[in-house]
Order: structure tokens, then sequence, then C-alpha cells
């Protein structure tokens, strides 16, 4: 495994922990909507991360700094933000669906 895939991990790893299921479930059942909003939204945009992580694995890095360690970590960060960019700007509908699920989980609770 590589460095890259090492850190990627890594950060898959802390936001599958900050979206802990016992965690976005009490949202549901507290009825703080912003909040239920958020979660589904980070969710979307880690989903969408991964979807185009792919994009960026096969590129080369030819140019004038040659790649590197510092390469790999700001791809990876490029990767997240796109991700984020993709959802704030409405995504793929993930969000919407999951934060509909968690409010139907607060009705039934």
């Amino acid at each position: 495994m590589d460095a890259s895939s090492n850190t990627n991990l890594s950060l898959l790893n802390q936001q599958a922990s900050s979206l802990d299921t016992s965690r976005i479930e009490a949202l549901a059942r507290t009825g703080n909507r912003s909040k239920i909003r958020e979660a589904a939204e980070n969710f979307e945009s880690m989903f969408l991360s991964e979807m185009v992580k792919p994009m960026f694995e096969g590129l080369s890095s030819d140019g004038m700094f040659k790649g590197g360690y510092a390469e790999d970590v700001f791809n990876s960060m490029l990767v997240q933000e796109y991700g984020k960019s993709l959802s704030q700007s409405g995504g793929i509908g993930l969000a919407d669906m999951i934060e509909r699920q968690l409010l139907n989980l607060q009705e039934v609770a």
C-alpha cells in the first residue's frame, strides 16, 4: 500500500467515525433538522469523493515537480474538495434521500 492509499484510508476512517450511525439516529430523534441536513451532505460529499478518486489515480507526474508525497496529499485534498463542491451544488440527490430517511426515523421514534 502506498502513502496515498494510507492517507486516503485514514481520512475515510475519520469521516466514517464522524458519521457514526448511532450519532445519526440520535440526531434524527432530537429534531435538529440543520444537523440532520449537515450529516446527510457530509455523507454525500464523502461518497462523491470516493467516486471521483479513480479519475486521478492513473495520472502521471511528469511535470516540473515530479510528484512525490506532497502531491499525493494535495490530490487527496483536491478530491475531497471536489466531492464537497459537487454535493453543495446539488449533488446526485443522495443527501436528500438520507435526510428524508432520518426524518422518517424521527417520526417513528
